[in-house]
């Protein structure tokens, strides 16, 4: 088995217990609430309940960015030590981490020109993200080098949907990943709103339905939609921001019609929470066919 340490930041979702199990380290990506910042796993930690209990009851909450003074520390340390490192970030469409991690990184070459330290743009969230760090625990689980499973990583992730939908708009607006356009037209009474991440890493507005039982089909039949008849598939992982219920009756959709050998259902961390507010569930899979293709062939209009 090849040996090398695979980092995600906490834009992220994976369960503590597969963290803990494969090696995975984690970064916090800085987040504040109410104007105290705070740092995923880090200092003045809370949990992802209270967190969600406190945008309920009106607490406003933003994130920054890890900078690169932070990674430049990190990735020193590893380099220091001889140790191969595998850095998986929150999509470049939806954050400066991927950018500040290749700049820290280009520092560090210039003492350690030979460090073997490879960053992945996940062009993706969540458990998106997540999923990328599944597929990096299972190719270097099949021996592939630290610099295949990232070269294999960049091209796979574009096979790798995101789909979701939300109970309020304005939370995306408010923290600049939605126009507000796209926020207004998606947030009628009684209408939810599905978005995706769309092949450039960027959050799209892609159709709304009435009820949140429509949309928690229509995540589900979208997903069948793009594996080609294909009914098993390795790892699924759905993310909510607080509605494990709504969650589990995706999974239980998803189930009814496709083998699935590996199921997570996690909570966001108040990094992606901040954004998307209380009441996201977010599907996370491989399809069979390219996020591109998908988008030309089902939203072209």
């Amino acid at each position: 088995m090849s040996t090398y340490t695979i980092m995600i930041d906490t834009g992220a979702d994976l369960p503590q217990e597969y963290i803990d199990a494969h090696n995975i380290v984690t970064i916090p990506i800085p987040f504040h609430l109410d104007g105290v910042q705070h740092n995923s796993g880090g200092w003045q930690e809370i949990t992802d309940q209270e967190f969600y209990d406190a945008l309920g009851n009106g607490s406003v909450a933003g994130t920054a960015l890890i900078n690169p003074e932070t990674f430049i520390q990190v990735f020193t340390d590893y380099a220091a030590r001889g140790e191969a490192l595998l850095v998986i970030t929150l999509s470049s469409g939806l954050s400066g981490t991927y950018q500040n991690a290749i700049a820290a990184l280009s520092e560090v070459k210039k003492e350690h020109p030979d460090c073997c330290i490879s960053v992945v743009d996940s062009k993706n969230a969540a458990g998106g993200a997540g999923l990328i760090a599944v597929l990096a625990v299972r190719k270097r689980s099949e021996g592939l080098s630290l610099e295949e499973t990232a070269e294999w990583l960049d091209e796979k992730k574009d096979y790798c949907l995101s789909l979701f939908t939300v109970d309020d708009l304005m939370f995306l607006h408010r923290g600049g990943r939605l126009s507000k356009v796209s926020a207004i037209a998606g947030s009628i009474i009684g209408i939810k709103p599905l978005l995706n991440v769309a092949p450039d890493g960027t959050l799209k507005l892609k159709d709304k339905v009435r009820g949140r039982k429509a949309a928690l089909k229509t995540l589900s039949t979208q997903m069948k939609r793009s594996l080609n008849d294909v009914t098993d598939l390795d790892t699924v992982v759905i993310s909510h921001s607080n509605c494990f219920e709504d969650a589990q009756a995706l999974a239980t959709l998803i189930k009814s019609s496709l083998n699935v050998k590996e199921f997570f259902i996690v909570m966001m961390g108040p990094v992606i929470g901040a954004h998307v507010g209380p009441g996201c569930v977010a599907l996370f899979f491989e399809a069979n066919m390219p996020r591109p293709e998908y988008e030309a062939k089902y939203y072209s209009k």
